[in-house]
């Protein structure tokens, strides 16, 4: 029985976590699987309930960590060189940048047979400047060509990994799209709104937009609160905007409601402040049924899970036209897109919607195609005959 070494940056909410926790669980019964991850940073929530719920038990390298640093990065290459060592797999398999990294450089140095790399997202466009980025596309080069395969999650990113960053050829790059659980964010939708709306006491005729995700400056919270405050100038509705996360931006954000003047509550249910701050939910399907829609605001994105499980919700999205999303919405059925920074246009998607509630039920019919595209079992199945196309070679 072929044996996988599956390594992910670490446990925190995110698609990662969910796409190396449903390919551990249901990857083809011909293969054996260890999981391995790093350790969650203190500004986010830790995800290992997803992994209590399949019974799973990963090592967990404390060393591993998001931000670079020599001496722990050692520490974590070197135990992840004696788990090969113990384990002896027959692949590798990589998940996310720093994984990426100390993964791939310990299983060619311990000479693994077979050796993936899963780009969730990539550091090349809006996280640094441009001398680290020109640092890290020369990293990823040569880390693909210690790589097998490359598995990109969207067609786009593909594209972009070939064509734009010259990571490695296209014929090295195969498209999975990411897979989850979405069965839960169709079952008992009204029971689960009077729930939300309850504890955050949201009136019948009041609209709320959430939107969900890491407080980074990646997601671009600033421009969410930026358009709040144009929502809040040019409507007549009763509206509020919740923020689902925690991040180190948090304070930033808070103190940018008081510059711009927008009222605010902190995980209170206080139905007189524009924006509550209402840090991590686990239950997102509970989130989402209490919502109308469901925003997204990031300068760029691999495939964003908060848009696949607002369609599972039947939720109308608003958000800005990056990365992979055209991958994953339908654009103008599903979504209305615009480009990043366009507070006009992100505003006037937002205010249509708010308006016209035909256009919300409407919009709202329209998202089953997510139960196919991005199901765990497609997902576990697609990856399941890649190993075996490559070990095959």
């Amino acid at each position: 029985m072929p044996k996988v070494l599956r390594i992910i940056n670490r446990f925190n909410i995110g698609g990662p976590t969910y796409n190396a926790a449903y390919l551990s669980k249901y990857l083809d019964s011909d293969f054996e699987t260890l999981l391995v991850g790093g350790q969650k940073d203190e500004s986010e929530d830790s995800s290992e309930f997803i992994l209590t719920k399949l019974g799973l038990e990963p090592i967990i390298i404390p060393e591993m960590k998001r931000e670079i640093n020599f001496k722990n990065d050692r520490i974590a290459y070197n135990k992840i060189k004696q788990i090969i060592a113990d384990f002896k797999p027959d692949i590798v398999h990589t998940h996310a940048s720093k994984a990426g990294a100390i993964g791939r450089l310990a299983a060619k140095n311990m000479k693994v047979p077979v050796i993936i790399h899963t780009f969730h997202g990539h550091v090349f466009h809006s996280y640094f400047g441009k001398v680290k980025t020109k640092i890290y596309k020369k990293i990823e080069r040569y880390l693909a060509k210690q790589s097998n395969s490359i598995i990109a999650i969207s067609a786009i990113q593909k594209e972009e990994l070939s064509e734009i960053h010259n990571i490695c050829t296209k014929d090295k790059i195969s498209v999975v799209p990411l897979g989850f659980d979405l069965d839960r964010f169709k079952e008992n939708k009204i029971e689960k709104r009077i729930q939300f709306r309850n504890n955050w006491n949201i009136s019948n005729d009041t609209i709320s937009i959430g939107i969900v995700g890491r407080l980074v400056p990646i997601k671009d919270h600033h421009f969410f609160l930026a358009v709040a405050k144009n929502i809040q100038q040019q409507t007549t509705k009763k509206v509020r905007f919740f923020i689902i996360g925690d991040g180190e931006l948090k304070q930033d954000l808070l103190d940018y409601c008081d510059e711009i003047n927008i009222t605010y509550s902190l995980t209170e249910a206080d139905n007189q402040k524009l924006i509550t701050f209402t840090s991590w939910q686990k239950d997102i399907d509970i989130v989402n049924s209490g919502l109308d829609i469901i925003a997204l605001t990031s300068k760029n994105e691999g495939t964003p899970v908060s848009l696949i499980e607002a369609q599972a919700s039947g939720k109308p999205i608003v958000s800005t036209n990056v990365g992979g999303i055209e991958n994953v919405v339908k654009v103008n059925e599903t979504a209305f897109l615009s480009a990043v920074g366009d507070a006009k246009s992100f505003t006037k998607n937002l205010l249509n919607l708010i308006e016209d509630e035909e256009l919300r039920a409407k919009m709202s019919k329209n998202g089953n195609h997510v139960f196919d595209q991005f199901h765990y079992k497609r997902l576990a199945k697609d990856v399941s005959n890649l190993y075996k196309a490559l070990l095959e070679k």
